[in-house]
């Protein structure tokens, strides 16, 4: 259907996000109208792993007021929580370690 590019967006960098990289749960923005299936090929196809389990959310945008008095939205997305299989991971951002301090 979709191109696996056209479906994953970006990783989110945050720090729950590299919490949960420890415990094989990697986070992503998707496109809006990809479902839990689609995003699972997709992230199998680009990074050449076993997903076991995908969680899917929509963030909804906020009201940020913008110049004087008009109000205006951010936009809004669709977040995905990626499980992989025990032992595998992905190397988002290079060979950099997470440091627990």
């Amino acid at each position: 259907m979709n191109s696996a590019y056209n479906v994953i967006i970006r990783p989110i960098v945050s720090e729950r996000s590299y919490e949960l990289m420890e415990q094989g749960k990697y986070t992503f923005e998707v496109a809006k109208t990809a479902g839990k299936e689609e995003i699972a090929e997709a992230v199998e196809k680009l990074f050449d792993v076993h997903v076991v389990k995908v969680n899917t959310m929509s963030v909804k945008g906020k009201h940020k007021r913008v110049r004087y008095q008009t109000m205006g939205m951010t936009r809004s997305w669709k977040k995905a929580i990626v499980t992989l299989k025990d032992g595998e991971t992905i190397e988002i951002f290079g060979n950099q370690q997470v440091a627990a301090e």
